[in-house]
């Protein structure tokens, strides 16, 4: 146990903004930031994307610096992020040593100090109150236990001598995980844990996360973890005075007060924009009524003409007084996600499949048939084949056994966990590429509410992971499909935007197939039926 006299570092853990503001590349990312958030308090950030969660996170880890106001941060942090920070040529084993470098940090330090301790050096029993302290406050002895307790929990790769070369990315990502999770670091700064997630793990992440001592600030799609984890949300979205607002409570409290606070922005905004309107209607009338009064009808005397003109330029300054001085002070709520009407295909089955299996890939047989304003959610464990299977419906990837049929008129569109798009390029030429090669008249991107101007115009490689999953969206509906294969389709995407494209998802006449472990997008689609693999 760590001294009396001088509390556990992951008990004093705690950070702190304190107005915040950060510019990247001249354009305004974070704008106001204030957060307290102390031992045993498990903050929510959340947001549109490319409003600056990821960029928080770099913030508190100490990667980037603030413009103006205060970032502070008490104890070591465990960061994971989108980036796996070694090549593929290193090891399983690498990584986790690179993960744990402060826990191997603290014992090597405690065995100098024990050894200074041991001959008697001046200054020894402070240098081993503190290393001690340390190795205590991360629980260093246990650390290695607990990796590979998560790394069994997560379905990780355990295999210290494998290459990450040979991983897939979901695995590269759990191992990772894994190691910060048993690291015990005071704050855990996490980006999306839960991509590439199955039930098991998800679990298994939920438990360790509550039971964190220390800070906990996460950034995650993952509606079901946010409302079992969070104690506090940080709201980046834009709001009524446009600055980011803190809520505490929990993910339900927070719910409840955005949509309040939601429409009454909605109100508002309305409500101005109507006065500005009768102002405006005002100022015409006005206007009529001088022109009128100037040009009295025939046979009128000039006395009338020269009493009645000086009182209407009057009301015609004060008119236009009145409406030049009310300004719409309150902006435009951020537009909401407009579902592209996909066509149905009416008396044929659009999609088959028989007996389909992908060797090394995709063991248990698959049958089924899709029709226009079908539903299927596809379910397994990692592994299990789930992206096989939609790559294989997909026409992208030949069946080992078994057959696909699929109709010819039928188009069919997936969306993948990984973007490959061309960075050169930007969003709006892409998608506008992308409707001229389908020779379907559909929305303009900008109608679609899924990015914003600034990053519609754009090159792909400087968008943020969130925009460039929105963008994928785009392409698979520009191309107005008759059946929608989505993989993990909640994967970096807001929560405002998931509830949106769920909706929209419910009540399309294409056929539509999920595969997800996303807990809460299987309660919202729990009348669809259910492949598991």
């Amino acid at each position: 146990m760590s001294s009396p006299l001088s509390p556990s570092p992951v008990r004093t853990a705690h950070v702190r903004l304190s107005d915040v503001h950060l510019a990247l590349g001249g354009r305004p990312v974070l704008s106001g930031v204030d957060l307290v958030a102390g031992a045993g308090e498990r903050v929510a950030v959340v947001g549109e994307n490319g409003r600056g969660k990821t960029t928080l996170l770099r913030l508190l880890a100490g990667d980037l610096a603030a413009d103006r106001g205060e970032v502070h941060r008490s104890g070591s942090a465990g960061v994971a992020d989108q980036q796996i920070p070694l090549g593929p040529a290193d090891t399983v084993g690498a990584l986790i040593d690179l993960e744990l470098a402060a826990v191997r940090g603290a014992l090597a330090r405690l065995e100098t100090a024990t050894e200074a301790l041991s001959d008697g050096l001046p200054g020894a029993d402070d240098f081993f109150t503190a290393a001690l302290e340390k190795a205590e406050a991360l629980d260093a002895w246990d650390a290695d236990r607990r990796v590979e307790v998560s790394l069994a929990a997560l379905n990780a790769v355990d295999d210290r001598d494998r290459p990450l070369g040979t991983l897939s990315v979901g695995q590269r990502h759990r191992v990772r995980l894994a190691c910060l999770l048993g690291a015990g670091h005071p704050v855990l700064l996490l980006d999306e844990p839960t991509n590439h997630l199955d039930a098991a793990g998800l679990e298994h992440l939920t438990e360790r996360l509550r039971a964190h001592p220390g800070v906990i600030v996460l950034v995650s799609h993952d509606r079901a973890l946010l409302a079992e984890v969070a104690t506090t949300v940080v709201d980046l979205d834009p709001s009524s005075d446009g600055r980011p607002r803190v809520y505490g409570g929990g993910y339900a409290a927070y719910g409840e007060a955005r949509r309040a606070e939601r429409a009454r922005w909605e109100a508002s905004h309305a409500e101005q924009i109507a006065e500005r309107q009768r102002l405006a209607d005002d100022l015409s009338a006005a206007r009529n009524r001088l022109r009128d009064g100037w040009r009295p009808p025939k046979g009128t005397g000039r006395h009338t003409r020269a009493t009645r003109a000086p009182g209407l330029v009057r009301a015609v300054h004060r008119r236009q007084e009145e409406l030049a001085a009310h300004v719409v002070a309150i902006p435009p709520p951020p537009a909401r996600f407009a579902m592209p009407e996909l066509p149905s295909h009416g008396g044929a089955i659009l999609l088959g499949a028989a007996g389909v299996t992908v060797a090394g890939r995709l063991a248990r047989p698959v049958d089924l048939v899709l029709e226009s304003g079908d539903r299927l959610v596809v379910t397994g464990h990692n592994g299990a084949g789930k992206s096989t299977l939609l790559t294989v419906l997909a026409g992208e990837l030949e069946p080992s056994t078994g057959t696909v049929t699929r109709s010819r008129s039928a188009r069919i569109g997936r969306l993948g966990q990984e973007s490959d798009l061309p960075g050169r390029r930007t969003a709006t030429e892409l998608y506008d590429e992308q409707l001229a090669r389908a020779g379907i008249s559909g929305p303009g991107l900008g109608e679609l509410g899924l990015l914003g101007g600034y990053d519609r115009h754009r090159p792909v490689a400087e968008l943020s992971v969130g925009a460039r999953r929105r963008l994928d969206l785009a392409l698979v509906l520009a191309h107005r499909p008759h059946v929608v294969l989505l993989d993990e389709p909640t994967n970096h995407l807001s929560v405002t935007l998931v509830d949106e494209l769920t909706a929209a998802l419910g009540t399309t006449p294409a056929a539509v197939v999920i595969a997800t472990h996303d807990r809460q997008l299987s309660r919202d689609t729990e009348s669809w039926p259910r492949l598991a693999l």
